[in-house]
């Protein structure tokens, strides 16, 4: 069946993706990672993926994944290429595949930051079938390869490709999601893990505090720090995780409302930030400052109402894309999904040598298309106010 669990963390991941990039508060990426938190879920996804269908599920996650944002290119693209800064060149058919960030023009860049999760998830997804031979021969060895990749460039080649440099950032994110899924982290003893996670926090919070980038203490900014300090927050969350959460079942609202926003997660993540964008001219207009609480509180509530139109107009893309029957509000829990942790061979040794266990319980992951969110989104560019900073966090944090 599947995990509510696992359904309610990418609940929570696309709410804090939505709440940050609109108020602009750097607390939030300390309080809830929620960019390597949906890696995390998606590559213990992809791993299960794997295992049912070999290497066609490469094409099955494209296929989930590209045609929302084939949809959100026929309108964004001519926009574009009306209002002008857009040039007409062969790099336009990156939008069919974002290998690399597609074009845009001054406003696109902003209002369409979010591409940058959907390129780092391709990627991903297509070097998983090697990924996840290599974690079953090595698995320590594997894990810690992003994290080195990432000491390197960050200390020693800062100007090294977006797209090498978010390998480094997040794909150990997704390699965790390949050990939660094996059942690694539900055999691995407390003697390890705490002193592990403790570490990880340690050293990214002296990071932080040491380091801090052009909005203080956001981590998005400080790539070490906010590599270390996810990778602990989402080891705890999987780790330690309860074998569900069955209580949502008693709460018909809650229940419904997690249904719905996994079922549209991709959808939400593509359409919050060109609401997030659009609004704040308005806001301005009625002197309103968008990072004061007034003001924040009526863009939230404007981006929320020009999500949920997008999603009754444009989310049945998603159902379609999965091969559901597509609904305008998919409020029930959906047919039941079978999403068992897999548990290794005796030839696959988990991390450590197996303790206690520890109540992971969870089965797998569901969808993390931006399985974002959210997902996917946390790259912005340095300006004086803090809600029109925070429009393209992660995409800039990328290129420093």
């Amino acid at each position: 069946m599947r995990n509510r669990y696992i359904d309610l963390l990418r609940c929570l991941a696309i709410v804090r993706v939505v709440v940050y990039h609109t108020g602009g508060w750097p607390i939030l990426t300390l309080a809830f990672p929620a960019m390597s938190v949906m890696f995390a879920l998606a590559g213990s996804l992809m791993a299960a993926s794997l295992d049912r269908t070999g290497p066609s599920a490469v094409v099955r996650r494209l296929r989930r994944l590209l045609p929302s944002l084939w949809l959100l290119a026929a309108i964004f693209v001519p926009a574009m290429l009306l209002t002008g800064g857009l040039p007409v060149t062969w790099r336009l058919l990156l939008w069919l595949a974002p290998l690399h960030d597609p074009p845009t023009n001054s406003w696109g860049a902003l209002a369409l930051s979010a591409i940058w999760y959907l390129r780092d998830y391709l990627w991903f997804v297509l070097v998983s079938p090697l990924a996840l031979w290599l974690f079953r021969r090595a698995p320590l060895l594997t894990l810690l390869a992003p994290y080195v990749l990432l000491v390197v460039v960050e200390l020693r080649f800062p100007g090294a490709p977006l797209v090498l440099r978010d390998f480094g950032l997040y794909f150990g994110a997704w390699l965790i999601g390949f050990a939660h899924h094996d059942g690694l982290l539900r055999r691995l003893s407390r003697r390890v893990l705490v002193p592990v996670v403790a570490a990880l926090a340690t050293f990214g919070a002296w990071w932080a505090l040491t380091h801090q980038g052009a909005r203080g203490y956001d981590l998005n900014d400080i790539r070490l720090a906010n590599a270390t300090w996810s990778t602990a927050f989402t080891l705890v969350l999987l780790a330690l995780a309860p074998a569900g959460a069955a209580w949502l079942r008693h709460q018909a609202w809650l229940d419904g409302a997690v249904t719905l926003l996994n079922r549209r997660a991709l959808t939400i993540y593509l359409w919050h930030m060109p609401f997030v964008i659009a609004l704040i001219p308005l806001l301005d207009r009625a002197g309103l400052d968008p990072a004061r609480s007034g003001g924040f509180v009526l863009h939230l509530a404007g981006v929320v109402a020009l999500v949920a139109v997008a999603v009754l107009l444009t989310g049945w893309v998603e159902d379609l894309a999965a091969r559901r029957r597509p609904e305008l509000l998919p409020l029930g829990a959906g047919p039941a999904r079978t999403t068992g942790a897999r548990v290794p061979s005796p030839r696959r040794a988990p991390l450590v040598a197996a303790g206690s266990p520890t109540g992971d319980g969870s089965r797998g992951s569901p969808p993390a298309g931006t399985e974002p969110g959210t997902a996917p989104l946390e790259r912005s560019l340095p300006a004086p106010r803090t809600a029109t900073t925070t429009v393209a966090a992660e995409r800039d944090a990328s290129r420093r």
